[in-house]
C-alpha cells in the first residue's frame, strides 16, 4: 500500500550526525513518509560532496531516496532555524532533556522542522534554546538512547500519523 502524506509539511534538520549510514537512513525515512526536505547542518555528510561526487554509503543505504527527497547544506543551523521560524515553521528537537515531553503527546500543528543531532552528543543546547518543543521517546531498558536514525524514524512515524 502507498499512501502519499499530502497534508503535513514536516522537513529534517540533521545536525552533526557522523555516519553516513545514519544519513542514507533518514533519507530513506523521509522518503516514506513524505518528507518535504531535509538540510543538512554541521558535519553532516551529503549526498553529493561540495565537488559533486556521490557519496557510495549513502547512497547504498538511502535506495534512491537520495534523488527523490529535497535537501541541501546548511551553513549554519541556528540561522536557518531563525529562518525557519521567521517563515512561520515551529521547531522540535528530538532529545532527552529535562524539558521534554513525550513524543506521543506532541501534535503536528502546522509546518514543522524536526532537529536530530549528532549520534553521541545530541541536539546542542543552543538549538534546544530556539526550540518550541522538545520531544523524547521514553526508555524503559538499561540503554539510555536509540540509534539517531531508529529513532527518527520512530517520531516521524508516529507525528505524521503514517
Amino acid at each position: 500500500m502507498k499512501a502519499k502524506n499530502k497534508t503535513k509539511e514536516l522537513y529534517l534538520i540533521l545536525d552533526d550526525i557522523r555516519s553516513n549510514f545514519n544519513v542514507g537512513s533518514i533519507f530513506r525515512i523521509a522518503d516514506c513518509v513524505g518528507i518535504k526536505k531535509i538540510f543538512l547542518g554541521g558535519i553532516t555528510p551529503a549526498p553529493l560532496d561540495r565537488f559533486g561526487r556521490i557519496n557510495n554509503e549513502i547512497k547504498k543505504v538511502a535506495l534512491g531516496a537520495d534523488e527523490t527527497v529535497s535537501w541541501e547544506k546548511a551553513p549554519s543551523v541556528s540561522l536557518l532555524v531563525n529562518k525557519l521560524k521567521k517563515d512561520g515553521f515551529e521547531i522540535v528537537s528530538l532529545e532527552q532533556s529535562e524539558d521534554s515531553t513525550d513524543y506521543k503527546k506532541f501534535k503536528l500543528k502546522k509546518k514543522t522542522a524536526l532537529i536530530v543531532g549528532n549520534e553521541v552528543a545530541g541536539v546542542k543546547k543552543s538549538l534546544l534554546k530556539l526550540s518550541d518543543h522538545i520531544l523524547e521517546i521514553p526508555m524503559m531498558g538499561d540503554k539510555e538512547s536509540l540509534n539517531v536514525a531508529v529513532a527518527t524514524g520512530i517520531t516521524v512515524f508516529r507525528i505524521l500519523n503514517v
